[in-house]
């Protein structure tokens, strides 16, 4: 059975002017934000404890910032450490991309333990980008690691004070496929930070959390690859249905501060594109309003081609489309999930129909 899924494989990859997706062959890199105070420490302290994420790497500012002494028991050499828990755990070099490629080079050469999986720790003040956009299209990280989870912890007591006032805590939402809520037992009432929540950021999954207790099945795992099986699981990664009526039922509540220039939506095309349009446009799109797209992941289905098409990037900065081995199920519409700053819906499909007419 395997020989035949070979053939096929090659047979249809000299048909396609793209890349096959080999995310399934490269680590898994978690995010892990939110801004100060908001409890990322006792997040990665629990997860850190759970059998299941004894194989993992964890790249932190500093030790002391992050507060996981306690948890050190040896240390590799100056800035890597071996914790009680087993995992792995090391300070940002000069940049994160020399950390990441030390750390794998060390992996290689055995001089750290073996590990599946990266978690990286943002300082509260950071902006998660420029870290997406590392692992989505840096090929000195890119071919070896692969983005899996943006997980963002939100404090329930001064979110809405900081995302009215702070625009990296707005982005931080926004970027997320995780929104953790935290302190969740010195609130009352969560359902208008919830509801800000899915407005500003549809297809991200909300839990509420005590004191960092959670299942790491229920925390990673958010990107194209399913981990456990191995395979593309589309549904979970674009989440559509989440964004089907986002846009109205945005209006309906209204917005205040920092979120009134947020907008999220999923645009369908029931007919094949065609690539040459597909990529003007968002070659047009990256260099007019490359700053307001925070975030955009899509499924294509491209003239001329047997099998689907994913597109994934965040500002100017996209991931090299990719074919996926099959279509995941019998829908075969293109889908383009959204999520903007000061640009909406009906702007983005006036570039697509403005590059169409001039085609």
């Amino acid at each position: 059975m395997s020989s035949d899924k070979n053939k096929t494989v090659e047979m249809r990859t000299p048909m396609s002017l793209f890349e096959s997706d080999k995310s399934a062959e490269r680590f898994p890199v978690s995010l892990i934000t939110g801004f100060l105070g908001s409890g990322k420490t006792t997040l990665l302290n629990r997860v850190l404890r759970d059998d299941a994420m004894k194989d993992s790497a964890v790249i932190i500012n500093e030790y002391g910032e992050v507060g996981l002494d306690h948890l050190l028991v040896e240390r590799v050499d100056g800035e890597v450490a071996v914790l009680a828990s087993g995992c792995i755990c090391c300070t940002i070099r000069s940049d994160l991309e020399e950390t990441l490629r030390t750390l794998l080079v060390r992996r290689d050469r055995s001089e750290v333990p073996p590990f599946r999986r990266i978690l990286v720790e943002t300082t509260g003040l950071a902006d998660p980008a420029p870290i997406v956009q590392l692992l989505l299209n840096n090929p000195l990280v890119s071919h070896f690691l692969r983005l899996d989870t943006v997980v963002t912890t939100v404090d329930a007591v001064n979110a809405s004070h900081q995302l009215d006032r702070q625009y990296e805590a707005v982005k931080q939402v926004a970027l997320a496929d995780r929104l953790l809520i935290t302190k969740r037992d010195l609130v009352n009432n969560i359902d208008a930070l919830e509801l800000r929540l899915n407005r500003l950021n549809p297809g991200a999954r909300i839990e509420s959390v005590m004191h960092g207790e959670i299942d790491p099945a229920q925390l990673f795992g958010a990107g194209l690859i399913d981990p456990e099986k191995k395979t593309v699981d589309v549904r979970r990664w674009l989440n559509e249905q989440a964004f089907a009526g986002s846009c109205e039922a945005a209006h309906e509540h209204g917005h205040h501060g920092h979120d009134a220039s947020i907008d999220s939506f999923m645009l369908a095309f029931d007919q094949p594109l065609d690539w040459m349009a597909v990529s003007q446009w968002l070659a047009r799109l990256r260099s007019t309003r490359g700053e307001d797209l925070l975030r955009v992941k899509g499924i294509l289905n491209l003239r001329g081609e047997p099998t689907p098409v994913v597109v994934h990037g965040v500002h100017h900065v996209f991931h090299p489309p990719v074919a996926l081995a099959q279509w995941p199920d019998a829908d075969r519409r293109s889908r383009i999930v959204f999520i903007t700053r000061g640009l909406g819906r009906q702007e983005v499909l006036a570039l697509w129909q403005a590059g169409r007419a001039a085609a």
